[in-house]
């Protein structure tokens, strides 16, 4: 395995609730914590804001800046009480917290995308799922230690982005919050609150932008904003995506280029770009900016390859489809049984969704590809580790964070005579009769729950 720690957090501490701090949350049960009801919103990147009426500047870190460690913020930012929240997908630190981990994962409307009509079934429906995939799970889990590392690293690397920003002359409280496991996104809000933060950075530690990633927490945050009058008043600034950023694409091409090196013959390799994939509706129908910025990703990348005169080829897959319905192509698997029979024999994959290891690094490339590469003809297989604490990533990743406090203002909620026609009483008695005999079929009919489950497997 690649797996590599991204350091000590002993010597700087940061804010994060543990799994067994509820108090931030009453008596709510952990799976009620991320699982919080219907999506109104069909997120797109660049109308995010219009939808919502918010007016804090989202900031995509288009321009660059190099800050030098010994450079002064100005002290009116240096008066102000800042926080960071790092946004993480979260994942079960043991075997036990499978099922409940994926329950959360299904039962989140941005990631299954049911009907408005019939949204009353995400639970249900997020708990026939997570029942039926946590065996299969559990053994990737298990293949990889019992349990998920993106905790233990996303702790690290909040632990050295305090540090980095200390260099820049900004003292900053940085808070955790994962989407579908502890520490909550939810718990983390509540200690931002409790902290009395007076300016907020918002950093999802997804480069691109998907509806399924950064918008799905980005909810969460605009959830909670429309119902609490201190974060409604909180200057806020939302760092959406960073892809372009020099220090990252500089970053990815270091890592790339040190492995390439591990090869006999560098030149021959193909450098394989395996990103998360996600449903083809959402780009199409839902509008999500994440193909084109990902796209956009690769080719900054290998421009900046080819600055350094690296000429190899390269090509770019998705991975991690699940259930029937078509994901954004070509398919990772696919391609590397095509690659195979080309006769490219010397492969190099660059997880280029993730700046974290986790399961689908560890063990699906790890694992499965790379047994699936080495079945279809490819001898030679490499794969470049996630950046993990990487100093020139975290170091751009501080001047991000630096750039966008100037721009950050009040989060504006949608207007009170915005309401949803959806609770229209007729409207809701239609939804409960059709979804109840959906419910029905779905759920006790034998045959069609056996051919679910084959589906979903």
């Amino acid at each position: 395995m690649l797996f590599r720690s991204c350091g000590k957090t002993a010597s700087t501490s940061f804010t994060g609730s543990t799994k067994h701090e509820l108090s931030l949350h009453g008596n709510v049960k952990p799976l009620q914590l991320a699982a919080n009801g219907s999506s109104r919103l069909a997120y797109r990147s660049l109308v995010l804001k219009n939808q919502w009426n918010l007016s804090a500047s989202s900031s995509s870190a288009n321009a660059v800046t190099t800050f030098d460690d010994d450079e002064v913020v100005p002290s009116s930012v240096s008066d102000e009480k800042i926080g960071v929240l790092l946004l993480n997908l979260g994942g079960p630190e043991t075997l036990d917290d499978v099922q409940p981990f994926l329950f959360n994962l299904f039962a989140d409307p941005d990631i299954i995308r049911l009907p408005r009509l019939f949204r009353f079934l995400q639970r249900p429906l997020a708990k026939l799922i997570s029942t039926f995939r946590a065996p299969k799970s559990k053994e990737g889990y298990a293949s990889i230690g019992g349990g998920s590392p993106l905790r233990k690293i996303t702790d690290e690397q909040a632990n050295a982005l305090k540090i980095a920003l200390e260099k820049k002359n900004l003292n900053a409280n940085i808070y955790v919050g994962m989407r579908y496991w502890y520490p909550f996104t939810e718990e983390a809000i509540d200690q931002i609150k409790k902290d009395k933060i007076t300016k907020l950075v918002v950093l999802p530690l997804y480069p691109q932008y998907s509806i399924s990633t950064s918008g799905s927490s980005i909810r969460v945050l605009q959830d909670i904003v429309k119902e609490d009058s201190y974060f409604s008043g909180l200057p806020i600034s939302i760092i959406e995506s960073w892809y372009q950023r020099d220090g990252y694409v500089k970053s990815m091409a270091d890592l790339i280029e040190k492995e390439l090196s591990a090869f006999s013959n560098p030149e021959e390799v193909m450098i394989f770009f395996s990103a998360h994939g996600v449903p083809l509706t959402y780009v199409e129908d839902a509008g999500d900016p994440y193909r084109d910025q990902m796209e956009d990703c690769i080719a900054l990348i290998m421009g900046e390859l080819r600055s350094r005169g690296i000429l190899n080829s390269y090509t770019l897959a998705y991975q991690s489809r699940v259930g029937p319905v078509q994901w954004l192509k070509p398919y990772t698997d696919e391609v590397l049984v095509e690659l195979g029979q080309k006769g490219v024999k010397s492969l190099l994959a660059v997880p280029v969704s993730f700046v974290s290891e986790h399961i689908e690094t560890l063990e699906e490339i790890d694992m499965e590809y790379k047994e699936l590469a080495l079945e279809s003809g490819i001898k030679n297989w490499g794969r470049v580790p996630a950046l993990g604490c990487t100093s020139t990533f975290i170091s751009d990743l501080a001047d991000a964070v630096v750039e966008a406090l100037p721009s950050a203002s009040a989060l504006a909620t949608r207007k009170p005579g915005d309401t949803d026609s959806s609770m229209d009483l007729m409207h809701y008695l239609t939804k409960m009769f059709f979804g109840s005999i959906l419910a029905f079929v779905l759920l006790l009919s034998p045959r069609l729950v056996s051919a679910f489950r084959n589906t979903m497997l």
